[in-house]
C-alpha cells in the first residue's frame, strides 16, 4: 500500500487521542493522528514523523500523522492501513496464499453474529469460506511484536466470535500485521490485557488459524512481507 504523498515533520506533542502538534519547516501545525491507541512509547518530542496531506481541502486538520521513527526504527502507526495491506497481500503475497489458497471472493466489513469482521473470503477450489480479522501491531519491546498496547474488550469479543464461526463450519483467521521492522517473533501482551491473550490461545485450540506477518516499511508505503513466529 502506497500513499500518494507524505510530508516530513518533527513531533511536538499529542494534544488528545485524535490531534497532535508537529513542526513543519519551523511552522507549528495541528494534525490528525491515525491511531487512537496510547502509543506512549512512540509519541516522543523531537521524533521524526511523516504526514499524509488531507484529500479534503476544507478539513480542519490539513495533515494526518501516519508514520514515525522510534530511535532508528520506522513505524507505520496508521490504524486504517492494515486492512488495505491485508487485502493486497491476499492476491500478491505467496506466503499468505499458502494458507488461504486461491481466494475467489473477498468482501470487507461483513457482519457475523454480534461482530463485524474485517474480511470475508471464499475459496471455491478448496470449498472453504470464512472470516479474517486483521490487527495492526505497533508495539515492540526488545524486537518482540506485541498486541494490544491497551486493553481491548472489542478485540476479545472478535476472537470469541471467530471461535463460534469456526464451530459453525467456517475456516477463520486472525492476521496480525506488524507495522514495524525488524522483529523476531510475536506474542500477546498478557501484561496489558490477559483476557485477550487467553482468548487468543483458546482460539488456536478451537481451530482458528493465527498468522503474523512482518512488513517492509517506508515513509510512504507498507507491504506485507513474510510470516513470523507466533508464541502463545
Amino acid at each position: 500500500m502506497k500513499y500518494d504523498e507524505v510530508v516530513e515533520a518533527i513531533f511536538v506533542s499529542r494534544l488528545n487521542r485524535f490531534i497532535a502538534e508537529v513542526d513543519i519547516k519551523g511552522v507549528r501545525h495541528q494534525v490528525h493522528v491515525r491511531n487512537t491507541g496510547r502509543c506512549m512509547e512512540l509519541f516522543i518530542k523531537g521524533a521524526k514523523v511523516y504526514l499524509e496531506p488531507a484529500k479534503n481541502p476544507d478539513r480542519k486538520t490539513k495533515y494526518s500523522l501516519v508514520a514515525l521513527y522510534k530511535d532508528e526504527m520506522l513505524i507505520n502507526i496508521d490504524s486504517q492501513i492494515p486492512n488495505y495491506v491485508a487485502k493486497e497481500a491476499i492476491y500478491n503475497n505467496k506466503y499468505l496464499a499458502e494458507s488461504l489458497g486461491e481466494v475467489t471472493f473477498l468482501k470487507s466489513e461483513v457482519t457475523y453474529g454480534n461482530s463485524r469482521f474485517d474480511l470475508y473470503y471464499e475459496n471455491n477450489h478448496l470449498g472453504t469460506k470464512g472470516f479474517i480479522e486483521v490487527k495492526g501491531v505497533t508495539l515492540e519491546e526488545n524486537q518482540v511484536a506485541k498486541f494490544p498496547d491497551a486493553p481491548t474488550t472489542r478485540g476479545t469479543k472478535h476472537i470469541n466470535e471467530l471461535i463460534k464461526s469456526q464451530q459453525d463450519g467456517y475456516k477463520s483467521y486472525i492476521l496480525f500485521v506488524v507495522q514495524l521492522a525488524p522483529v523476531n517473533y510475536f506474542m500477546p501482551n498478557d501484561v496489558t490485557d490477559p483476557d485477550f491473550g487467553e482468548a487468543l490461545r483458546r482460539a488456536k485450540d478451537k481451530g482458528v488459524t493465527i498468522l503474523c506477518f512482518d512488513s517492509v516499511i517506508k515513509p510512504d508505503s507498507i507491504v506485507l512481507r513474510k510470516p513470523i513466529e507466533v508464541r502463545l
